[in-house]
């Protein structure tokens, strides 16, 4: 059998210690397909392109057996707050 799902959040969560952390198996169940969301305070200062590769990094070990991962996000927690609505002064 390929790489399961917890396998991969297992992978990626002693890597990153994420707030917050989804993984999706999008390959109908044979765990070659993975589309992952990703909350670490560990990004922080980091551009997409580093954070990306800190994701692919720790999936490193399971890559052989992955035909494809689509990272959602990889943000940091503040990032990841709602941000407030814009004020309309026109309406205020």
């Amino acid at each position: 059998m390929g790489v399961t799902k917890e396998d991969v959040e297992a992978a990626v969560a002693a890597a990153l210690s994420p707030t917050h952390l989804v993984v999706t198996d999008t390959s109908g169940g044979c765990g070659a397909s993975y589309e992952i969301e990703v909350v670490s305070d560990k990004f922080e200062g980091k551009r997409l392109l580093e954070r990306h590769r800190m994701v692919n990094t720790a999936l490193a070990p399971h890559m052989a057996e992955i035909h494809a991962v689509s990272i959602k996000k990889a943000i940091t927690p503040s990032q990841a707050q709602p941000q407030p609505e814009p004020v309309d002064k026109a309406q205020a």
